[in-house]
């Protein structure tokens, strides 16, 4: 259980560095020295970046390490499509059924993205905004759509190659966490047209 512990936390602490850009697009990591960076031995790193090489966000370099995949906008593009065919219609399907008081349940947590946003830090908001789409997608009863949408949604997150990946400054973030609060409003109102084109917009944005 210690050392399941000790990867888990390393896995949280590389998807952290990813998100944020401090683990580089194109650039290869080895094994001991990530280790050495976080006070680890080797092992817990390899198992955590095999993790993340299931997920495609690295490669495995044989004799080197593991190389961060490198995205451009196109792949991010592909991933709103594919966001938005999937999670699209669950939420029209639950904007007709889930009733207000549910969905004002929600928006302690629309709030906490918007505060996490407004710290400019990226891994804060990025986990903030994970949180805030698996509440909703949860009251589907679908686990399965739940740990796909998820799966997407952490890849939406990675940054892309080159200068673009820092591109988001505090204020997209704002304006990214602010269209939660918007969409709450609009499944509370059963407004189904605001519901698609926010939905839309929003996996666009990310």
């Amino acid at each position: 259980m210690q050392r399941a512990s000790v990867r888990g936390q390393i896995l949280d602490a590389l998807r952290t560095a990813l998100v944020t850009g401090e683990l580089r697009p194109g650039e290869v990591y080895s094994g001991p020295a990530l280790g050495e960076r976080f006070g680890v031995s080797a092992t817990p790193v390899r198992e955590a970046m095999q993790q993340l090489a299931l997920e495609g966000a690295v490669e495995v370099v044989p004799n080197r390490g593991f190389r961060v995949v490198e995205r451009g906008a196109s792949e991010l593009a592909e991933l709103a499509e594919v966001r938005a065919l999937i999670e699209v219609p669950v939420m029209l399907r639950l904007a007709r059924t889930v009733s207000a008081e549910r969905w004002a349940e929600l928006r302690p947590l629309a709030e906490a993205s918007v505060r996490a946003a407004s710290s400019g830090c990226r891994a804060t908001y990025a986990e903030s905004d994970r949180v805030f789409h698996r509440a909703l997608l949860s009251l589907s009863g679908n686990r399965q759509l739940v740990q796909i949408a998820e799966d997407l949604h952490r890849r939406a997150q990675w940054p892309l190659v080159g200068a673009a990946a820092m591109s988001r400054g505090r204020a997209e973030l704002v304006a990214d966490a602010a269209e939660h609060l918007a969409l709450l409003d609009a499944l509370i109102a059963r407004d189904l047209d605001v519901v698609r084109a926010l939905v839309g917009e929003h996996f666009a944005g990310a």
